[in-house]
């Protein structure tokens, strides 16, 4: 993700409202496809992050007590696509955690990431640890859109609700908040394949803030 020198009081308020965007792929300014071909959005009932089934020894991960993703109807009643969504929950869970714990070497992202996607996670993780940043507060996500291409590769449209999440200064523990508007909400589109242990790692993200698929 390319940097650019900034006035400090403007590189605080760029970091503060960018460093949510867990994109792990892709620049935030990337077009992306709102809606998959023939996959409809759930309900509105919110779930917490959905238990894999996978048989893979999965890394545990444990948001910290001032952190939540919360993933609303997260399930189609599709056993494939229920498991590819349930990767992705966890993929989201091990960024955000990366974040919380300043560890762009965090197994859990090497597990849920793979090719380019995987490199773009780490090198976002280590920028806002280096700028000495957290964050705290809930993130939801919501408007699931899941298509299987094959029995390898899939792709998901989702979108994020930032308006309760905030960036944190790591020493200090101040929470810096930011005014909800159009920005506050980001669609992700993804890329997803199964590698060997059954578990679908996301290849490609992009994201997209400000889309009229996600705003309310």
């Amino acid at each position: 993700m390319k940097r650019r020198t900034l006035p400090v009081a403007s590189a605080l308020a760029a970091t503060a409202t960018l460093l949510l965007t867990a994109c792990g792929g892709g620049d935030g300014g990337s077009k992306a496809n709102d809606k998959i071909a023939g996959v409809e959005s759930g309900g509105a009932k919110a779930s917490p992050s959905p238990s894999a089934d996978s048989t893979a020894n999965r890394p545990k991960i444990t948001l910290p007590s001032d952190l939540t993703d919360t993933f609303e109807s997260w399930k189609t009643g599709d056993t494939t696509k229920d498991a590819v969504l349930e990767d992705v929950a966890q993929r989201v869970d091990a960024t955000n955690y990366a974040i919380a714990q300043g560890d762009p070497e965090l197994p859990a992202l090497s597990f849920y990431y793979g090719g380019g996607a995987l490199a773009d996670a780490k090198d976002w993780v280590e920028s806002i640890a280096k700028d000495g940043y957290s964050i705290t507060g809930v993130n939801r996500y919501y408007n699931a859109k899941i298509d299987v291409f094959n029995s390898a590769s899939a792709g998901v449209v989702y979108c994020e609700d930032q308006s309760k999440a905030f960036a944190k200064v790591r020493k200090s523990g101040k929470v810096i908040k930011t005014a909800v508007n159009d920005d506050s909400y980001v669609v992700y589109t993804t890329r997803l394949e199964k590698n060997k242990q059954g578990v679908w790692q996301t290849t490609k993200l992009t994201s997209q803030r400000g889309s009229k698929s996600c705003t309310p």
